[in-house]
């Protein structure tokens, strides 16, 4: 875990000086949640990585053509004709 030092603490951890006041250190993380427990420390959140999206491109589609109309002249019942 990543955290920010809140104190300056004197000595050292695993003969390393502590990180000074603001500046941060990544510890383990049960360590580093006693420190913020604590307060001694705060916990830096650690960017998430940026999930980027492309939008997809429009879907075009073109209604279908119009058929023509028929040339066809009406029908009437059976055995009538057209022109009575």
């Amino acid at each position: 875990m990543k955290i920010r030092m809140l104190v300056a603490m004197s000595g050292t951890r695993n003969g390393t000086r502590w990180p000074a006041l603001g500046e941060t250190a990544t510890l383990p993380d049960t360590e580093a949640a006693r420190l913020v427990v604590s307060g001694l420390a705060e916990e830096v959140a650690t960017a998430a990585p940026v999930e980027t999206a492309t939008v997809p491109p429009a879907e075009v589609t073109t209604p279908p053509a119009a058929k023509p109309p028929s040339r066809r002249r009406g029908r009437t019942g059976k055995g009538e004709s057209a022109k009575e």
